[in-house]
């Protein structure tokens, strides 16, 4: 049987560029790129996309739809990396161990989403938590998000590692007016009913995240502390092989969080601190955005992909 013929539209871009090093060398498939002068032509890509069993989109929101729209052949089968679909009900979201079922879904699925990097944090971590009853739906939810550089593309990219020097900030706070395109992705995904605050930020370091969400325990259901918390999401993923929950007498001794300790990965670390005295948790997420926040994702969803298809 010939191997699937991979399209990765946008491989140019720091998420196309990743999963294209990602897959280069694998046997398992073949790898079907553009010459340079041809990347921009609509019609080209039109043909790229049909022709191929996988494409993997790498653009911006505009240019996916245009591009999913323009798939005729009915055999292909599309990830998109854009934030364009991802609250869509005719697509699939590509986060794999949101639930028993979604492996499955994605596996066979002609349409998938793949999750925007501070959602992978805000909906694993919220999640599980939510659908157990131990965070109300309608909580008053703030997400706070430290990234690395490469989260603003190749423009942030080129600001700190250009030819004259680093340019960037050593910190900045970013989506000031609350209305940052990942917050619709979150509330939907976590099972919020209430739309959360979502504060982002960028650091001085290329890549990888800290992603925090607080909880207050007086408004949470009664009885439920951060042993409850961490209980329910270590059940939620025990035995996934790419999310790990931290124990809490490792968490009991941690004294801050490094968000580059996974990058290159495509791990996902969650933990739960608590306070039992002021009644406050902090549920916490670190991961590569780069990684499991984008490349590294579209690539376990490619592989339950090419699975399925035998």
């Amino acid at each position: 049987m010939t191997h699937p013929l991979v399209f990765i539209d946008g491989d140019q871009g720091t998420t196309g560029l990743q999963i294209h090093e990602r897959l280069q060398g694998r046997a398992d498939l073949r790898l079907l790129t553009l010459p340079f002068a041809d990347r921009k032509d609509p019609q080209r890509r039109a043909e790229a996309i049909n022709a191929c069993d996988v494409a993997i989109l790498c653009l911006p929101d505009e240019p996916a739809r245009q591009a999913a729209a323009s798939i005729e052949n009915p055999a292909v089968r599309v990830i998109d990396a854009s934030s364009a679909h991802r609250t869509d009900p005719g697509w699939v979201y590509g986060f794999p161990e949101m639930n028993a079922e979604q492996g499955g879904l994605i596996a066979r699925a002609r349409r998938v989403s793949n999750p925007g990097c501070y959602p992978t944090g805000a909906i694993a971590l919220l999640g599980p938590l939510v659908r157990a009853g131990l965070v109300p739906a309608d909580y008053p939810v703030t997400v706070h998000a430290v990234s690395g550089y490469s989260g603003g593309g190749r423009a942030s990219v080129e600001a700190y590692e250009g030819p004259g020097g680093p340019q960037g900030p050593a910190f900045q706070l970013y989506g000031l007016g609350l209305a940052h395109k990942h917050t619709p992705e979150i509330e939907r995904h976590a099972g919020l009913t209430q739309r959360p605050v979502f504060v982002p930020a960028y650091g001085a370091f290329r890549q990888g995240i800290v992603l925090t969400v607080p909880l207050q325990l007086r408004l949470l259901p009664s009885g439920v502390d951060a042993a409850r918390l961490h209980d329910c999401l270590s059940r939620h993923y025990a035995g996934a092989a790419h999310v790990r929950v931290v124990a809490p007498e490792d968490a009991a001794a941690h004294t801050h969080l490094d968000p580059q300790a996974l990058n290159g990965t495509n791990d996902l670390r969650l933990a739960v601190y608590g306070n039992a005295q002021h009644g406050q948790v902090l549920l916490t997420a670190v991961f590569d955005n780069l990684g499991k926040g984008a490349s590294g994702a579209a690539v376990q969803n490619l592989d339950l992909m090419l699975a399925a298809m035998g």
